[in-house]
This record gives C-alpha cells, structure tokens and sequence, in this order.
C-alpha cells in the first residue's frame, strides 16, 4: 500500500504527499575469500570484485519481481522505479542502500531499515537476522539457495539456477515486506526519521581521509610501540595468568574489566582477544598499560596501528561512510560496527585531524555538556543542582566545596577534579571502592577511608539523588511481579513490563526475577544473550537509573540531530557529540544554529537545562 507521510514547503506549509513503498534486496557475488565474513560492507561493495548477481523489487503490496543482468541492464531496470519520490525499505539497509548509492548512483527520498527496527523492539540481542524475524514473526521461511551460488558469478549460473536464485531472493524481499509492515505499526515516526538518518551517515559520506597525514600517524605509532615493546620487562607468566595481569593492571591504574562467564554464569575477567573492554586497553593513555596489553594478546599491532592503516585503505577507495549501529544497546546507543568504530576514538587522537570536511565545508563538532548528569539531577527533582546548571554555574566547583569545605571560589583545580569526578561517577550508587579505582585511572590516589567521606558528602549534598535509586529499585521489584511504580519526573516514564520511554519505546528487563549468588545474597538478574548463552546479568535500583539516563540523553540528542538534519548534513554522532558538515561561507551561522538546536528542552522535560559547546574547522580535529 502506498503511504501517506507530511512534508515541508518552501512556504513552511503542511502537505500531504503520498509516496510509494518499494522494498528491495541484493544478490551479489561471494566466496571463500571475498565476502562479508571476511571484510567490511565498505570494503566488499566498493570493491572490484562486486557483483551484483540479481535484484528484486517489490512495489507497495504487488508482487516482487526479480531481475538479473549487467550492472548496465541492472542499472536501467532499476531507473524504473521512482526512487526519489519513495520509501525504500531492505533488511540491513546499510547494505542495499550502499549498494544502490555506490554502484547505481541512486538515492531514496526515506530509507527504512527493519534490522535496526527490530533491535529497537525486540532487544539487540534478540537474534535479528531475517531468518529469526521470519521465524518469530510468522512470515514464512527464509531459503537456503544462497549456499549454492558460494563462488558463482551471474554468467555460472544456468538458467534453471538463475529462476530458482531468483524465487529465493523474491521470497526474501515478500518477508522483508511483510515485517516491515508488522514492526511500523505504532513504531515512533521519529526514530524512523533517525533509522533514515543513520543510514545515510554510511551509505551517502560526505567526510575524506588525508591519506599523507595518515601515512606519518602510521609511522610515529609504528616506531613508538616497537620502542615500547622493547622497554617491557615482565615476564610471560606473569602476562598469561589472570589474578597476576589483574594485579598488574591495577598497579598501573587500571580497573580490570570483567564480564560473565558464558559457561559458568560467574564473573570472571575480560581478558580474551574478543573482549572489547581489555582491546580498548591497547589505547590507554598510559603507554605502559598498552604495552601489557598488546603483549598479553599477542598481537602485533595495536589498535591505533590496525584503525589506522584501515583508514588508508578507506581513503585510497573513496570518502569515509560512517557505520552507525543504530540501537546496539538496549539503551538505545549507537555503536560502532562494520570495524570502524569511530565512537572510541581517543580523544587527541591524530586520526581526527586526517578526517576532513569537503573542499568549501566546515565540520562543526557539537558536544551536550554534561547531559547525563543534567538528566539526572532533573529526574530525580533535585531542583538545587538543576538550578546551579540553569545558571551556568560550575558544579564541579560546587561539589569539591562541599567534599572539602571550602568556599566556591577557593576551590584548586585538583579539587574541583575530584569534584567533577564524583558528579559524573557518584550518580548512579557507585561505591567506594570503585570510586577509589576509578580515580587512580586519572591519576590520583586517594585512601578508601577518604572515598568514602566523599561518597557520603555527594549522598547527603543531594538526597534526593540515592531516594531515586530506591525508587527504581521498588520499581524493579515491581516489575518482576508484574506490577507497576514511579520513578523519577511525574508522567515521563511509565512502569509495567518494563520501562516506557517519552518516545514510546522501552527499556526491558527480560525474565526479570530473583536469584541468589553463591555468597546466598538475594539480587535480581535478567537474561541478556550472548550468541547462544543465556546470562544472568545483576540489576539494581543504581544501574537502573543509569540505564534510563543514559536513554532519555540518548533520545535528547536524537532529537536534536533531526533538528539539525533538516538544515545541515549530519555526518556523524559520537557519544554525546553531533559531527555536522556546513558550507564554509556560512560557517558561523551553521554553528550558531546547531548550538541553537543542542539547547532546545524536549516537551516532557521542560524544565530540564541544556547546554552545549562547539568547535570548528577543517578537519574532526579541529
């Protein structure tokens, strides 16, 4: 059927446009050494080696058709349709829509993506392949003639196998179709807007890589981690045993990452080469720690070394897509995906400086100040620090007067750190002991006793703070008994079988219930996936409140980033930060205006202040 959808005229008014659904899906070439278990979507569509086997398209609820031709016949056969003017639909829609960018020079007036939907309604670890869905959702079964075409280009195929190739890919495009319509119902039409968004931050790139300047970044870390590699004096055991490296880690500042045992169910440390919080470790700041990792893994590149000559690669092909994982957590965060995660990209990192603007662009980088802690001083009433960010006041300052009982203006800056550390670390029930572990990763070495007076000082400061926590914690329990409970703002989140967000979809907590640990201590748990373990994962009134603020941010600043989208090219976001993309003769007043936009209030959360600060230039370093 053919939608209706609101658009804007030059005149600002409202009309109605009816747009047609075309929803689409690729056959393309793929064997043993080139496909997408093997390289990136990036890398596989643009290189010389693609081919597109056959295509099928499906024009609002009319049977799909099928086509297979030369990339030319292709290209004419799909000029057929009014893509301009439609809403294009696919299952993993990064790569269709990379596809009809890249290799047929075609853009959809919407881009709808029913992966990403799913990960938003169904959980991110849900199992969202289309033969999942199809199986979850009832639509039918999903074919298996893909495995026959391994290693066949279009001209191997005999006719027979063409027709049948052909029947597979229509039948995958009808279940594409179908779930579409199931998951679009009642789906929020801004995160559609922001799925569209998403998309195009891949498949449409605007940014370029400066290869020279990548060329000498490769170098410098290159001699640097072979001097330090040179420089390390542990021994092999004392890397290889656990509780040892633990130990090491911790000497040096580090809190050791743990995860859940997918065998044991019991915490256990994240040490193994497929565990994303040590990799990270290979770009701490403390060249030592990234020594001990690199050793530990054996690996022979670090991060920076390995991100950066895909960087090269990157820009020897073109310009640089940005691959958004829209919803990777069940917060609704972005992450990074197809190996190129531009979301953990240190800070000073020389990387950003080779990632430029076009020839007459300006990249303006916009970071939300603070928005979790704004968040969560907002949600949890406490008006003294809502007002004291309203004000443009410096609450780190605030908070080290308080912990060191001195006045505002007397505050040194070792003070004021430890002060901004316990906001943005103390809001979410952190303890002692982690706090303690958390500021010897900046630095500074405080004893347990003094963590916590000042942990018991932020508590007291804002009482209404931890009255949040167990807010959420009688809220949890509530839900694992199939009742309801406040928390936070009145008629911002709503409480039943999980957590209803203003934009109306939901934190859940899957077979939330009781369960207690080894030590006999009752805790609750809910089930998270990880490939085909089930693990219990704790939760508590803090991590709750954590979860929600980190959500109701997220959706702040999605809505921002539309905001901005209707003016200026997103290229990116990071985090808190919204990358933008603006003519250079207009730069000051593209600045001005996505400042404007990081400022405007949601209307459930009206009295919550925002703020923002930018910066500019040429390149995402500045």
């Amino acid at each position: 059927m053919a939608t209706e959808i609101k658009r804007r005229t030059s005149a600002d008014a409202r009309v109605v446009m009816r747009m047609s659904v075309l929803t689409i899906d690729f056959e393309t070439y793929y064997s043993q050494q080139f496909s997408l278990s093997k390289i990136t979507t990036e890398e596989y569509v643009r290189d010389s080696r693609f081919e597109a086997i056959g295509v099928s398209v499906k024009v609002d609820d009319e049977p799909a058709q099928w086509f297979s031709g030369t990339a030319k016949q292709t290209k004419a056969w799909l000029d057929r349709f009014d893509w301009a003017n439609s809403i294009a639909i696919a299952h993993n829609a990064m790569f269709d829509m990379a596809i009809m960018n890249w290799r047929f020079d075609i853009r959809p007036k919407r881009i709808v993506d029913t992966l990403s939907m799913l990960r938003a309604i169904d959980g991110p670890d849900a199992g969202n392949s289309l033969a999942k869905a199809a199986e979850r959702y009832g639509l039918g079964v999903k074919g298996t003639e893909v495995i026959n075409a391994l290693g066949k280009r279009r001209l191997d195929f005999t006719p027979e196998e063409l027709a049948t190739y052909g029947n597979y890919c229509v039948n995958d495009t009808e279940m594409t179709y179908k779930l579409a319509m199931k998951l679009t119902d009642g789906f929020p039409k801004e995160e559609l807007r922001l799925i569209d968004l998403t998309m195009r931050m891949f498949t449409e790139p605007v940014l370029y890589l400066e290869k020279a300047d990548l060329g000498l970044h490769l170098a410098e870390v290159q001699a640097h981690k072979e001097a330090l590699m040179a420089k390390l004096n542990y021994e092999k055991a004392d890397l290889m045993s656990n509780p040892k490296l633990a130990e090491l880690l911790t000497f040096h500042g580090v809190v050791p990452p743990m995860k859940i045992s997918p065998t044991t169910g019991k915490e256990t440390h994240a040490f193994a080469k497929n565990d994303e919080a040590f990799k990270e470790l290979l770009e701490h700041e403390n060249p030592q720690v990234q020594a001990i990792v690199a050793a530990r893994l054996g690996v022979k590149s670090t991060l920076e070394e390995t991100r950066t000559e895909r960087f090269i690669k990157i820009a020897e092909r073109g310009t640089l897509p940005v691959p958004l994982r829209y919803y990777a957590a069940h917060t609704g965060r972005f992450g990074g995906d197809d190996k190129v995660n531009l979301q953990n990209l240190p800070r000073k990192s020389p990387l950003k400086k080779a990632i430029k603007a076009p020839p007459g662009y300006v990249i303006i980088d916009c970071d939300s100040s603070q928005v979790e802690a704004r968040t969560l001083a907002w949600l949890a009433g406490q008006w003294d620090l809502v007002a004291a960010f309203y004000k443009g006041e410096d609450v780190y300052k605030i908070m080290a007067s308080s912990i060191y009982g001195v006045p505002v203006d007397e505050v040194t800056d070792s003070q004021r750190f430890v002060g901004k550390t316990t906001i943005l670390g103390a809001g979410y029930g952190m303890g002692a002991k982690k706090f303690q572990a958390q500021l010897k990763t900046f630095g500074v070495t405080l004893e347990l006793e003094e963590c916590e007076r000042i942990i018991h000082v932020y508590r007291a400061t804002y009482p209404r703070i931890p009255q949040l926590w167990q807010q959420a914690q009688a809220a949890l329990i509530a839900i694992s008994r199939g009742m309801t409970s406040p928390v936070g703002e009145p008629d911002v989140l709503k409480i039943s079988d999980g957590v209803t967000l203003p934009n109306g979809l939901k934190l859940r907590y899957p077979n939330l219930r009781p369960h207690r640990d080894e030590k006999g201590k009752v805790e609750l748990v809910y089930d998270t996936k990880k490939g085909k373990a089930v693990i219990p994962t704790r939760i508590y009134g803090g991590k709750m409140v954590e979860n929600i603020c980190q959500a109701l941010a997220r959706i702040i600043i999605a809505n921002q980033m539309l905001m901005i989208a209707r003016r200026y090219k997103v290229a990116m976001t990071v985090h808190d930060s919204v990358v933008v993309v603006a003519p250079q003769e207009e730069a000051n007043e593209a600045r001005a205006f996505v400042e404007q936009c990081m400022r405007i209030r949601p209307k459930w959360a009206a009295a919550l202040p925002l703020n923002c600060e930018s910066k500019m230039g040429a390149s995402y370093g500045g």
